[in-house]
């Protein structure tokens, strides 16, 4: 139980250390430092192009390693530094050096968290667990977003930098409250209860790369994340256009209404996947994204640009908990989870990376709303290949978990 709270802590803390500066990053470089819209794309592409080439790596280092608390530490330390001395640099060489450090630490969160859970609980609590992060993720953003919206509006934009830093601290006291002897190492690779006494044995890269159902779910993932990345930047320059001062503030709102819906949504993920299979839910989030392009072409008001953005909620919600939960289903019993899930997260880095250098380019030369419904267009595109290319991946847990329970005379 004290592990299961000090986890809930973890996610909480480390949920905006995760993404970094993210939106915000956009709202100040355009209101302090008056750059242009593809300028801002470039460097947050850049970062995430950092990220990308961390990922795959990261996951193969969390599988082979036994310090996985320390991988977290030591990301969060390095992501925390480079945003804090952010407002001191002025070049973009500077910045942009800057965030690719942060993007390529920011790499190793994600797998080191499932990795950790997944020792901790096992394949039969795997789903439950992962709802639950997810539910403590999405809170902690909610929180830290309403706290910097009313600190940046008392004290200026520049505060997020510093709260960053603080929940950064807080989320390096909760990783270190894990007893590391609760994690399973051989379990939170992806292997099945048995198959430890040789963890190098099992399921080579190469049946990894072969795996259909993987490589459809990765260009999926791409297509998801190039859709959605800029959305909320160009929301949130849209509403710094409008009211400089307000800027920050109204991204923090963006961002609360949003988080606050994805609460309840990684909580039926988490109670409802194992019934209701992955792919119905995993539709609704892709399902999502075309109604929010098209809807924020309709109006400038900051009222109804805030109440579009909460739609986010449903779809990041369900997918932020569900992308874990497929990658361990197509995976079970390999041995490569961890690289498994850091390949899957390098090609949606890849669509995320795009994203906002696309739609920078399209609202310099066609306007904000055409940069909505081009990324709600590429989103109706990656609803179909789901629907007709990606098999339910449910079955193949229960078939996993039912080999590696049976007794060893009827396998």
């Amino acid at each position: 139980m004290r592990n299961e709270t000090s986890l809930d802590a973890l996610n909480f803390f480390l949920a905006d250390v995760r993404e970094g500066l993210g939106p915000y990053l956009a709202i100040y470089l355009l209101t302090d430092r008056h750059w242009r819209e593809d300028g801002i794309g470039l460097v947050m592409t850049i970062a995430g192009l950092a990220g990308i080439a961390a990922q795959t790596p990261a996951g193969a280092l969390i599988d082979a390693s036994r310090a996985k608390r320390a991988i977290i530490v030591a990301a969060a330390l390095v992501v925390t530094g480079a945003s804090v001395i952010l407002p001191f640099m002025s070049s973009f060489a500077l910045v942009a050096g800057s965030q690719t450090a942060a993007g390529a630490a920011a790499a190793f969160f994600a797998p080191a968290i499932a990795a950790i859970t997944l020792g901790m609980m096992g394949p039969k609590q795997f789903t439950r667990r992962i709802g639950r992060n997810e539910t403590f993720n999405h809170a902690g953003n909610a929180f830290l977003a309403a706290l910097a919206g009313v600190c940046a509006w008392k004290w200026g934009p520049m505060v997020v930098f510093f709260l960053l830093a603080g929940m950064a601290a807080l989320s390096i006291a909760s990783v270190l409250t894990i007893d590391p002897k609760a994690i399973d190492n051989a379990r939170a690779r992806g292997l099945l209860d048995g198959d430890s006494r040789s963890p190098e044995k099992p399921s080579a890269l190469k049946a990894l790369l072969g795996c259909k159902g993987l490589a459809v779910f990765c260009l999926c993932c791409v297509i998801f994340h190039l859709a959605n990345a800029a959305m909320l930047p160009l929301v949130g320059q849209k509403l710094a256009l409008q009211d400089r001062n307000k800027g920050t503030a109204l991204m923090s709102a963006c961002i609360v209404a949003a988080q606050i819906v994805m609460v309840p949504m990684a909580a039926l993920v988490g109670r409802k996947a194992d019934k209701w299979g992955r792919k119905p839910l995993f539709l609704a989030a892709f399902a999502i994204l075309p109604l929010r392009g098209f809807l924020y072409t309709l109006s400038d008001d900051r009222y109804w640009l805030v109440a579009v953005q909460t739609l986010d909620g449903i779809g990041a919600g369900l997918y932020g908990a569900h992308f874990v939960i497929v990658v361990a289903d197509l995976t079970r019993g390999s041995g490569h989870f961890n690289l498994a899930q850091g390949a899957v997260i390098t090609a949606q880095g890849i669509g995320a990376a795009l994203s906002t250098t696309l739609a920078g380019l399209v609202v310099v030369y066609a306007g904000y709303s055409a940069a909505f419904l081009t990324l709600g267009a590429i989103a109706a595109g990656g609803f179909l290949l789901y629907l007709f290319g990606m098999p339910e991946t449910l079955a193949r847990n229960r078939d996993a978990h039912a080999n590696a329970t049976a007794p060893v005379a009827a396998r």
